[in-house]
C-alpha cells in the first residue's frame, strides 16, 4: 500500500500548540535539500497496523518533498514480527512493543531503532455523554452500561482489563458490561449506536476516519494509565538497499513535520515533552 495525500495544511501548527518548544529543541534533524538527492529511488516500510493512518500521512507528505516512493505495509506487529526474526525482508520496521525492537537488534536483522510514539488511552461516550461519565470511577456505578472488548488484541483487550484492575473498578465494570466482544472497532460501534455507555479505548481509533467525531473522548491521567506495552519504535533493517535513504526516512519521521502526523492521530509524539518523559520512564534507548 502507497500512502498518497495532500491534507498537510495546518499540521505544523496544531503540532507546535500541543508538542510545545521542549520538541523542537530535541527533534533530529532533516534536510529537505538533502533529501533531495534520492530523488526517484524507493523505500519499503513496515509498521504495526495501528500505526497505518499516521504513516499513510506521513509517507506522502516525504515523497511530495523528496520524489521518493515509499512501500508501505501496515499489518498485525506480532506477524511482522515473526515475519522479520525469520527470513522476511523490509528496510524500515516500526513496531509496537520495546521487547520486539530489542530483539531484532540482537539477532542482527535491525542496525539501530529510535522510539517513535506512545499510545494512550480514554473513555469514550455516545454523543452528549449521556450517562454522565467523567472519571474511571464512574464504570462502576450501577446502571452504568460498559463495553469491552477482552478478546481483541492485547492492545485493546489485556491492557484496558489491566487499567480497570489498577483503578480499582474492574470487578464492578465487568458486572457492568452490556457487551464483551473481540474486536476493538465493534467496541467503537457499539459506543456509537448507544448499545453502550462508556469503554476504554487507544485514542488513536477515535481519529480513525470511520470513527472520527462520532464519539465524545473523556481524558484518562498518566497515572491511570495501564502499563506497557505502550511505547512504538521505529528502526533501520539490515536490509535496507540504501541505508542514506532509510535514514533519511526516519530522520523526517522523528522531525517536527513527521511527528505532528502523529500527534493528530492520537498518539504522543516521542520528542515532545510528554513523549521525553515517557522515554526516560520507560527506557525506550537503543542499546
Amino acid at each position: 500500500m502507497v500512502a498518497r495525500s495532500n491534507s498537510t495544511n495546518g499540521q505544523r501548527r496544531d503540532f507546535l500548540k500541543t508538542a510545545g518548544a521542549a520538541m523542537l529543541a530535541s527533534a533530529i534533524p532533516w534536510s529537505q535539500a538533502k533529501a533531495n538527492e534520492f530523488a526517484g529511488q524507493s523505500l519499503q516500510v513496515w509498521s504495526c497496523g495501528g500505526l497505518a493512518e499516521a504513516f499513510m500521512q506521513a509517507n506522502a507528505l516525504y515523497e511530495e518533498k523528496t520524489g521518493i516512493t515509499i512501500s508501505y505495509t501496515g499489518a498485525f506487529a506480532a506477524a511482522l514480527g515473526k515475519s522479520l526474526l525469520a527470513n522476511g525482508r523490509t528496510e524500515v520496521f516500526a513496531g509496537r512493543v520495546l521487547e520486539l525492537a530489542q530483539k531484532l537488534r540482537s539477532a542482527g536483522k535491525m542496525v539501530f531503532f529510535k522510539p517513535l510514539c506512545f499510545t494512550q488511552y480514554v473513555m469514550i461516550t455516545p454523543k452528549g455523554n449521556p450517562a454522565g461519565i467523567n472519571t474511571i470511577q464512574d464504570l462502576a456505578r450501577p446502571g452504568v452500561k460498559v463495553v469491552l472488548a477482552p478478546d481483541a488484541s492485547p492492545p485493546g483487550g489485556a491492557a484496558v482489563l489491566k487499567l480497570l484492575e489498577k483503578t480499582g473498578v474492574k470487578d464492578a465494570a465487568l458486572a457492568n458490561t452490556v457487551v464483551q466482544g473481540s474486536c476493538v472497532q465493534e467496541i467503537m460501534t457499539s459506543v456509537i449506536d448507544g448499545t453502550g455507555d462508556v469503554a476504554v479505548v487507544e485514542k488513536r481509533l477515535t481519529r480513525i476516519p470511520n470513527f472520527l467525531g462520532q464519539t465524545e473522548v473523556v481524558p484518562l491521567p498518566d497515572n491511570q494509565q495501564p502499563p506497557p506495552p505502550l511505547p512504538f519504535t521505529i528502526g533501520m533493517m539490515e536490509d535496507a538497499q540504501n541505508p542514506d535513504v532509510a535514514r533519511d526516512y526516519i530522520a523526517f519521521i522523528l522531525s517536527e513535520q513527521g511527528q505532528a502526523c502523529f500527534e493528530r492521530q492520537g498518539f504522543i509524539p516521542a520528542l515532545s515533552a510528554r513523549g521525553q518523559e515517557l522515554v526516560e520512564k520507560l527506557g525506550v534507548k537503543d542499546a
